[in-house]
């Protein structure tokens, strides 16, 4: 135990209430339940929390198009959301919910502090406005040109492409995500947060090594574009808490949201008698870290730092950012929504299993993260069954049926059992420091030279001659310490492994054990503790993730950007590949004018099953082309993007027009159709070569 535990406060960013966990949310929540497992087997106090983010306009559409209430969507939604999490053995102390009444009580006092200290100010503003829906348009409901580099299809408030952060009505070619309408500017009063009175102490706090280099270097390009007073309230109608004194008018999800962490934790703390206000409190011994997603940095790095300090409330010790997760290499396809739900992997294979794999390639930098489910297969069943669990089940049988199930009284080998306690230094450290992957890494050396040393002892030989039964004892009972000792380092990545692995040693792991020698210790049966990974359950996830795709369609994910987290998994397709076709000369393929091509009108034949109506910008002219991709998109979420086209194409008329080209697509058709897209870059007109 240590005899000054530290006091630490965990958040993980909030999941939004309008979607289930998938394998992007699960990256952060396994990244911190091992942070705060690993705290807590050191002795330390250690709470962690979270919650469902349940305010904002997606919410509110999601319980009209459902017909209920959307407290009852949030409700519903929570729980779920909680299960899931549960079920891959996060342990929050409290999962909770921003809409909550202990988050309105706190965000008035926030909102109140900061008024009454100066920073809140109200002005008229012109904002985009939805003339069919007759709604102002927040801003993930606005996609459009960015205005900084020009690329299409960009959010209404930043942009994926450059990173630039704008005004919704700063975007070009603005469309309404809810109804496709071209929005209006309306005049509204607004309330706004004086975010450029922070930028001394932003620029300080950054870095006092809260934040890693990586993303503080990131949040300088903010700074040199210029800190903005930010808009912290919405109009009605909107599904959220409603400013004191300002009827109408609805703080936006981006200030109760962080709010959300203090009011979990005081619901939480409010039950046990804790003492919460110390762990927002400056001036004491307390610590608070945050779990976020690089794409929510911005909110976390500035607006929230500001908000607390403005408030009279302590700073986060430190802010963890990561980076999305990738599938056998691909990322989300917005057109399609390939995501992988958590509880599609729990149908089919075992938690640990991912929490294993994700710590074996999480590190402290914001690189994104790639789920290969090759390596994923060979490296679960390499490491845990072939390594760690694989000690334990070749000495426990000699030591159950030969010596009584009790450990021998000796060290046979006390050079190499040193090496494995000494390595709790830089695991500790490696932990600490976010570097899993390296942990992970120096774990499994560990396993290697522990298989090493029972290979070299060979006591399944030494067991048939009587007179080196005390010698077999001893390498058995050595071979077993060692597994204790890695099954302890493990502890935070494998917890459910851990506590069968504590039930067959009969001991209780603390990270301060791993000094301890079980002497003489007696110990159970060894059962089998885990699995191998069989390739068709992997397979069986993969086909059950296409058996349940949909169109994605921009309304859902309008949403706060913990939702964005982005995942995909590749497409394996059943169907046989088609033969590659006859060979040509070069002089045949020469002939074909392949040129880049930009979509600027889209549209559905009418009578028309599979045709959908393109105007193609291919630099110095617009051709109309009519391609059979009906079934695979949505004419209006193809306006802007970019694809490849064959421009000499003799123009064929058909009843419904003149098509005057070819656009290039792959896939055995329906919904399985992949329109190309060049890399950004490519401008209209190029000739691809």
């Amino acid at each position: 135990m240590q005899s000054n535990p530290r006091r630490i406060l965990v958040t993980s960013a909030l999941p939004y209430a309008n979607g289930s966990i998938h394998l992007g949310h699960l990256l952060e929540h396994i990244q911190t339940d091992i942070w705060v497992r690993f705290q807590r087997l050191r002795g330390h106090q250690c709470y962690s929390v979270c919650a469902d983010d349940a305010h904002g306009t997606p919410v509110m559409l999601k319980a009209q198009e459902l017909g209920i209430s959307p407290e009852e969507l949030v409700t519903k939604t929570r729980a779920e959301h909680h299960q899931d999490l549960q079920d891959f053995l996060v342990d929050y102390d409290n999962y909770y919910i921003t809409h909550s009444d202990e988050n309105k009580e706190l965000c008035e006092l926030v909102y109140n502090r900061l008024n009454d200290s100066g920073y809140i100010s109200k002005r008229t503003i012109s904002q985009l406005f939805d003339p069919i829906k007759q709604m102002f348009l927040p801003d993930r409901f606005v996609k459009g040109t960015c205005p900084k580099c020009g690329s299409e299809d960009q959010n209404g408030d930043s942009c994926d492409a450059c990173g630039a952060t704008y005004d919704p009505t700063q975007v070009k070619n603005p469309r309404s995500v809810m109804s496709g309408a071209s929005p209006i500017l309306k005049d509204s009063e607004h309330y706004f947060f004086d975010l450029p009175k922070f930028e001394a102490m932003l620029k300080e706090w950054i870095r006092s090594g809260a934040i890693k280099n990586e993303m503080a270097n990131k949040l300088e390009e903010w700074f040199e574009q210029g800190l903005q007073q930010w808009d912290i309230s919405r109009d009605a109608p909107y599904f959220g808490f409603e400013i004191p004194n300002a009827p109408g008018k609805f703080f936006y999800v981006w200030v109760d949201a962080p709010v959300g962490y203090m009011a979990s934790f005081k619901n939480y703390a409010d039950k046990r008698g804790i003492n919460d206000k110390e762990f927002w409190q400056t001036g004491n011994d307390t610590e608070l870290y945050h779990f976020i997603g690089k794409d929510i940095a911005y909110f976390h790095c500035l607006f929230w730092p500001a908000m607390l300090e403005g408030a009279g409330f302590r700073k986060p010790t430190g802010v963890n950012i990561h980076g999305f997760v990738t599938v056998n290499g691909a990322k989300m396809s917005k057109s399609k929504g390939t995501f992988i739900k958590g509880r599609t992997f729990l149908d089919h294979l075992q938690p640990e299993y991912l929490r294993y794999y994700y710590a074996s390639k999480l590190n402290d930098s914001a690189s994104d993260i790639d789920l290969n489910f090759e390596d994923f297969v060979q490296k679960v069943n390499s490491d845990l069954v072939g390594k760690v669990v694989n000690i334990a089940s070749r000495c426990a049988g000699f030591i159950t049926k030969k010596f009584a199930g009790k450990l021998s009284h000796r060290i046979q080998n006390e050079q190499l059992l040193a090496e494995f306690q000494q390595a709790h230094v830089s695991i500790a450290q490696t932990i600490e420091s976010l570097q899993y992957h390296k942990a992970i890494r120096d774990i499994m050396a560990l396993a290697d030279k522990a298989n090493q040393y029972i290979d070299m002892q060979a006591p399944w030989v030494t067991i048939k001659d009587e007179n080196k039964h005390d010698f077999t004892h001893d390498v058995c009972s050595m071979g077993i310490h060692l597994f204790r000792i890695l099954m302890i380092y493990l502890t935070p990545v494998l917890p459910k492994l851990s506590l069968d692995a504590q039930a067959f040693l009969n001991d209780k792991f603390t990270w301060d054990a791993i000094q301890d020698v079980k002497l003489g210790h007696s110990i159970n049966k060894f059962k089998a503790m885990i699995q191998r990974v069989d390739a068709d359950k992997v397979a069986a996830i993969v086909e059950a993730s296409k058996e349940n795709l949909q169109v994605t369609k921009d309304i859902s994910k309008a949403q706060t950007s913990e939702e964005n987290a982005n995942i995909v998994i590749a497409d394996e397709r059943l169907a046989e590949i088609e033969p590659i076709a006859d060979t040509i000369s070069f002089e045949d393929f020469a002939k074909i004018d392949f040129r880049i091509a930009k979509i600027v009108h889209a549209e559905a034949v009418e009578k028309a099953d599979k045709l959908l109506r393109l105007e193609l910008d291919i630099g110095n002219e617009t051709r109309q082309v009519f391609a059979g991709i009906k079934s695979a998109y949505n004419a209006q979420e193809l306006i802007g993007k970019h694809t490849v086209m064959v421009a000499n194409l003799a123009a064929r008329k058909m009843r419904f027009g003149m098509s005057e080209g070819m656009v290039l697509a792959a896939g055995p058709g329906g919904e399985d159709i992949y329109l190309l897209e060049p890399h950004e870059g490519a401008t209209p007109g190029m000739r691809v070569k």
